[in-house]
């Protein structure tokens, strides 16, 4: 996986975008490519910048596949997207940035007993992250421990995340508008 993410960061970042996390999931008929990224400013990713960095991947994959380099030997969807509200936690930056609010971190190996913890963030020291979890009070993990780490779906949440912009929507209403009106 760090070669293909070492091919998908130049492209991501020549459109001013982050990587959040660049992951194959199995699924019924083929594996997907699935990248999130982000605007560094915002934390999200609108359609067309979507679309945008797709293009440049699949540019950047057909181009090494004619010269003999293919990256993925074998059939794939790919599938890029914003992380979303209740976005997956991949970087040490994302424990600072959304410290304060309600995360679950799976865990390779337990910390007091428990391989799963659930509560508020309360950022990263380093490479330790610390959470107090709901039931087993502050807990601390080192960031190689974490198996798996999501921001939880809060009123909380919802209010600080910048809203995703509404451009376009007019037209869209407008448009539907037009169409009841020929009806």
């Amino acid at each position: 996986m760090t070669a293909i993410m070492n091919l998908i960061t130049p492209e991501a970042e020549a459109l001013g975008f982050e990587l959040v996390r660049v992951q194959f999931v199995s699924g019924s008929d083929e594996p997907t490519l699935q990248i999130m990224a982000e605007r560094p400013e915002t934390g999200q990713l609108g359609i067309d910048d979507c679309a945008a960095l797709s293009r440049r991947i699949s540019a950047k994959f057909d181009e090494l596949e004619e010269e003999g380099l293919d990256p993925i030997e074998h059939a794939y969807r790919l599938e890029v997207s914003s992380p979303g509200i209740d976005r997956p936690l991949t970087r040490a930056k994302d424990y600072a940035n959304w410290a304060g609010h309600e995360a679950r971190i799976n865990l390779i190996e337990a910390v007091s007993g428990k391989k799963q913890l659930r509560g508020l963030l309360d950022g990263i020291e380093g490479e330790i992250i610390a959470i107090d979890d709901k039931k087993a009070g502050r807990q601390t993990t080192t960031l190689d421990n974490v198996h798996s780490a999501k921001l939880i779906l809060t009123d909380a949440l919802i209010a600080a995340t910048i809203p995703v912009s509404a451009d376009g929507a007019d037209e869209i209403e407008e448009d539907t508008l037009n169409e009841e009106q020929e009806d």
